[in-house]
Parts: structure tokens; C-alpha cells; sequence
């Protein structure tokens, strides 16, 4: 797999929360859980499966934080 994204991280998804059309994904890298929202059909086409190494694959210019107050 050759991607341009440069901030790949490896690690192994411990779950996959389905839902009526979207799927959360999680993969653990070392001490952190990274979560995804990623299509049900996403996740069938990659054969996505608890306990399996796979990739966060981050591209983003933003990071965005709110509170209320």
C-alpha cells in the first residue's frame, strides 16, 4: 500500500461499534485508541475484524476543539 498521507499508524482494532449506516472502528496504537466513522460498507470491503493489525491513516490541515460554557 503506497498512500501520500505520511501519519500512518499501525496498530490492531478492538472494535467495531455498527450502526444503521455507519461503523465506529477502533484501533489501538501503543496507549492510545483511535476511533474512525467509516462506512458499514467500508468495513465489509476491507474485511475489517476485531483482533486484525490495520492502519489510521490521518489527513488533516485541522484539528478543531469546543467547549460550552
Amino acid at each position: 500500500m503506497k498512500i501520500s498521507a505520511r501519519n500512518q499508524l499501525k496498530g490492531v482494532i478492538t472494535d467495531i461499534q455498527t450502526g444503521a449506516v455507519n461503523s465506529i472502528v477502533a484501533i489501538q496504537v501503543g496507549d492510545y485508541s483511535i476511533k474512525s466513522s467509516i462506512t458499514n460498507e467500508a468495513v465489509a470491503d476491507l474485511g475489517l475484524k476485531v483482533g486484525e493489525q490495520a492502519y489510521a491513516i490521518v489527513k488533516a490541515s485541522n484539528v478543531m476543539v469546543g467547549v460550552d460554557h
